[in-house]
């Protein structure tokens, strides 16, 4: 997989880079996403650390906020993973509430009084100021969903079965209690390890890449 991941990043770093904060008619209105950190190396230049996209139509500007931007971790998995890795790195009892999912009526009855929700918005906006200073991104358009998904998966297994792709002594990811972030790399637990691009699917989706 080394080949083909090396592919993924060249293709990827070629892109237009971005960084927060971003220029909304940069960003295309349905595609996949390409995340860096910062001092994370692999192929010789700046690791891939996440790969992401989006279900609904026109969606990739507003799902692109809501890791950069919007204060819920109940609404973006990538906010929540970082959080639980600078909790668990710090040793912060807080970790056991942050896990607790709020997006409910019923889930905020109950657990609501087990939260201190003003400590809560402190580790919010320490989240943001990790992921603001330390990510960048490319995109590229892909306007069908099911090759979005079909992509995005692809591009996550290829550089999770990478060997050369692994993570620096500092990474922070490192401390996460999700073993498989820990373990890939990634800021990633789904559609790790499964079926990469063969020779042929990097060769399409180079050419889509492209342009």
């Amino acid at each position: 997989m080394s080949k083909e991941c090396e592919t993924i990043h060249k293709l990827a770093r070629s892109l237009k880079r971005h960084t927060f904060p971003f220029d909304d008619s940069e960003i295309p209105s349905n595609g996949i996403y390409i995340l860096f950190e910062k001092d994370e190396k692999g192929h010789g230049g700046d690791r891939i650390v996440r790969v992401g996209t989006h279900t609904g139509d026109n969606q990739l500007r507003p799902r692109l906020k809501q890791h950069f931007l919007n204060e819920n971790k109940d609404r973006s998995i990538f906010r929540k993973n970082i959080g639980r890795s600078l909790l668990k790195q710090a040793n912060d009892p807080f970790l056991e509430y942050w896990e607790l999912d709020l997006t409910t009526r019923k889930s905020k009855e109950k657990y609501a009084h087990l939260i201190d929700f003003e400590y809560q918005k402190v580790i919010e906006s320490r989240v943001s100021q990790y992921i603001q200073g330390a990510f960048s991104f490319c995109v590229f358009e892909v306007n069908d969903k099911k090759k979005r998904l079909e992509i995005e998966s692809k591009i996550i297994s290829t550089v999770s079965w990478c060997e050369r792709c692994t993570p620096s002594n500092n990474w922070i990811g490192s401390f996460s209690p999700k073993e498989k972030i820990a373990k890939s790399g990634l800021w990633l637990v789904n559609e790790l390890y499964k079926t990469p691009f063969d020779a042929s699917g990097i060769q399409c989706f180079s050419k889509l890449v492209d342009g």
